[in-house]
């Protein structure tokens, strides 16, 4: 089978209603395609319109209309400027627009004829309510995610999300619910929820969603270790100071258990400078191999600026009151062991390294982080180009 890249995208209401995570997880854990990109894209009218008139010709007849109506009611922004939020997400893989499109499920009425059983993401979360008087007329349409139902039509509609994606920010300002008191938060989901099929991704995004915050901004990110290096510099010498000297009391310990001596309290210093700060070091280089696949010392200079596709994080910008506290009480304690109960940490952390996911600690932190994320930029539509490239579109 041929290997395809295909989109899903969630609706407005889907997001407005915290339905991305369950959405995510389902999409995560029910297929083996290579999760690539994923952008929040406002739609403008002029794109709206452009996408609604590719579902009318690709769909049939009567899906094709209802999903463009749809699109037309509900993608572009509201009539005093507030942006309508859509999450586009990229997989590529073999069969790829086949085996969304059976995650994705039909568009069916949901009545005695047609009952839900809950299988596929429409099962789930959309809605079509008929008339009662006249089945052919639609008084309620909620299709909760849109995706191509065939190669062609991924073909034809990449063209334009990677056109419309490149030029569109990485971050949704004024969207609907804003405020000017909001503030923002960053998360990165790490990589130790990416490496095999799996719900965690999305279940972790459907713990944050109790906080009530929008996402404002998504991308896929691959750390370099130049990327892991800055970002947690600080780390360093916090690990210095606090396991240094432990580890120089254990070291003590044990040798003079050892040899059955007994050494001077002076050698601690010594200990610690010749024991300590090298074991310290060492936890510091296994925290950049887990962000970014690879150990500083094994890296030339070059190598150190390279992402690595094997340290994949997705990182999410979420807004709204106080985001910055409500995001870390949800998330819990870096130690797992020390987080309470139904905090992320707790439920998926394993250790004080692979801790599930990271959001920042202060507005500093946020400008900070962002910076070496690069936020404000976004591969999908360089993805999608890559792929159109291989086809020949």
């Amino acid at each position: 089978m041929a290997v395809e890249v295909s989109y899903i995208i969630i609706t407005p209401y889907s997001l407005l209603k915290s339905r991305t995570g369950g959405i995510i997880a389902r999409l995560m854990s029910r297929t083996d395609l290579e999760f690539i990109g994923a952008q929040m894209l406002a739609f403008t009218p002029e794109m709206t319109e452009r996408y609604a008139q590719s579902l009318e010709t690709a769909e049939s007849k009567e899906t094709g209309r209802l999903l463009a109506t749809y699109v037309r009611e509900n993608f572009p922004p509201r009539e005093d400027g507030r942006k309508e939020r859509t999450l586009m997400l990229l997989f590529r893989g073999e069969d790829a627009c086949r085996k969304l499109s059976e995650i994705t499920g039909r568009l069916s009425p949901l009545s005695p004829k047609s009952i839900s059983t809950g299988e596929t993401l429409r099962d789930t979360y959309a809605a079509v309510v008929e008339d009662k008087e006249n089945p052919k007329i639609i008084r309620f349409f909620e299709p909760a995610v849109l995706t191509p139902p065939n190669s062609k039509e991924a073909l034809d509609k990449l063209g334009l999300f990677a056109e419309f994606a490149a030029a569109t920010p990485n971050l949704v300002d004024n969207s609907l619910g804003a405020s000017p008191e909001d503030e923002r938060t960053l998360v990165i989901i790490k990589p130790d929820n990416w490496r095999a099929p799996s719900s965690r991704p999305g279940n972790i995004i459907d713990m944050l969603s109790r906080t009530g915050l929008r996402i404002v901004g998504c991308k896929v990110h691959r750390m370099s270790v130049n990327d892991a290096l800055e970002f947690y510099g600080s780390v360093q010498a916090a690990l210095r100071d606090k396991l240094a000297p432990k580890i120089a009391i254990q070291a003590k310990e044990l040798f003079e258990e050892k040899f059955e001596i007994s050494l001077p309290e002076n050698s601690l210093e010594c200990l610690t400078q010749s024991v300590g700060i090298p074991f310290a070091d060492d936890q510091f280089a296994q925290l950049i191999e887990f962000m970014s696949g690879r150990r500083p010392e094994t890296c030339s200079e070059e190598e150190k600026k390279l992402q690595n596709a094997q340290a994949k994080c997705l990182v999410l910008i979420y807004e709204g009151s106080n985001a910055i506290a409500k995001i870390r009480s949800v998330l819990g304690p870096t130690d797992p062991s020390k987080a309470p109960g139904g905090t992320v940490r707790r439920d998926f952390g394993s250790n004080v390294m692979v801790n599930t996911a990271h959001a920042s600690d202060s507005p500093e932190s946020v400008e900070r982080e962002m910076k070496i994320i690069r936020i404000n930029q976004n591969s999908m539509a360089s993805r999608i180009t890559e792929y159109l490239e291989e086809t020949g579109r």
